[in-house]
């Protein structure tokens, strides 16, 4: 018998829990301006968090998917994109969203239910936010094959988390891709958890990286609480698309801070020790103090940062309470280029029994 092929998954990490950079970190470690506009945006994307999920309990907004402990992973997946590349996100990338134009307060119209708030004003070939596990990823490999037949220097990325790995459009995507190397990149933030499931009990996998392997694909595995190996290889995966190399997948490893949503008690399903050791890795604090040794931060620029931020996130709740909702009828207005007969009579009911509400969100 003879080895016909042999793979492995490299794993990377720049910086380590308490900021210490390793031998071969990459020059953007040295870009602080880079690293400081990210850490910002990784600060006010937390701010925006805590602030949403106080609104959803106060009854204000709907169900809310948190990105707690997230915001390396997401922040340094669209600082690596082009401003007219494709994301495909699932329903938590906050940080990655707002990195590429998309307004605090549209998203609180989305979760608002308002479909307004998938109308981007920044990013207009972004896809919306996908609740549906994993068919993101199908989206971005079609981004991807029109980017390729069009001849568009143009990437797609998609962002899904771990259970989006055991669903078929999630390989299907991945087999497509790489069958006619198209210029897509698959990120899994890979945060432990499946909602209450965790990562042990649904694949036998020991990386989620090696995933690619069946696609004929590259696949490595980054620590996702480590924005600068997060960019980096990112990067790197956008370049080699770029260059006609095809797709690759990126296994980002975290962990789910929050409960899956608002509509979750994580603490029926995880041990509370656990979510506490999570706490003292979690991307915040790593960066800061990396920042902090290399004399470009400290506690008062710290405390301006946090007063500006939630200045500015009360602004976009502001705008969002004060926004009318839509009338009624206008759930029906975009949905068929030509108008099917028997809608009209539904539209009619919609109209006479719901009415038009002038409400704001608030």
């Amino acid at each position: 018998m003879e080895t016909i092929a042999d793979f492995e998954v490299q794993y990377s990490q720049f910086l380590d829990p308490e900021g210490k950079p390793s031998a071969d970190i990459p020059a953007l470690a040295t870009d602080t301006e880079k690293l400081l506009d990210m850490y910002r945006l990784m600060t006010v994307t937390r701010v925006f968090d805590t602030k949403a999920i106080n609104l959803q309990r106060t009854g204000k907004l709907g169900t809310y998917a948190s990105c707690l402990g997230h915001e390396a992973a997401h922040v340094g997946i669209a600082a690596a994109m082009r401003p007219d590349d494709v994301l495909a996100p699932s329903y938590r990338e906050y940080g990655a969203m707002l990195c590429r134009g998309v307004t605090m307060t549209e998203i609180l119209l989305y979760w608002g239910g308002d479909e307004r708030g998938s109308d981007y004003a920044g990013p207009r070939n972004d896809f919306p936010m996908c609740v549906p596990i994993a068919t993101q990823c199908l989206h971005a490999a079609g981004a991807a094959m029109a980017f390729q037949l069009r001849g568009e220097d143009r990437c797609a990325v998609s962002i899904n988390g771990d259970g989006g790995t055991s669903e078929g459009a999630f390989y299907e995507a991945m087999n497509i891709a790489g069958a006619r190397k198209l210029p897509v990149v698959f990120m899994v933030v890979n945060n432990k958890w499946a909602i209450s499931l965790p990562i042990e009990m649904q694949t036998a996998s020991k990386t989620l990286a090696q995933k690619a392997v069946a696609a004929g694909i590259p696949g490595i595995q980054v620590d996702g609480n480590d924005i600068i190996a997060v960019r980096h290889w990112v990067e790197r995966a956008l370049e080699r698309a770029r260059n006609g190399e095809g797709a690759c997948l990126i296994e980002a490893v975290t962990y789910r801070l929050s409960d899956h949503t608002t509509a979750d008690d994580s603490s029926r399903y995880r041990k509370q020790e656990e979510v506490e050791a999570a706490r003292t890795v979690e991307p915040l604090i790593r960066i800061r103090q990396y920042l902090m040794d290399l004399g470009v931060w400290d506690k008062k620029k710290e405390t301006k940062l946090l007063n500006d931020a939630a200045a500015k996130v009360d602004a976009a709740v502001e705008k969002y309470l004060h926004t009318p909702k839509p009338d009624i009828e206008s759930m029906f207005d975009h949905m068929y280029a030509q108008w099917p007969e028997q809608l009209e009579e539904q539209r009619q009911h919609a109209i006479r029994y719901g009415g038009t509400n002038g409400d704001s969100h608030g």
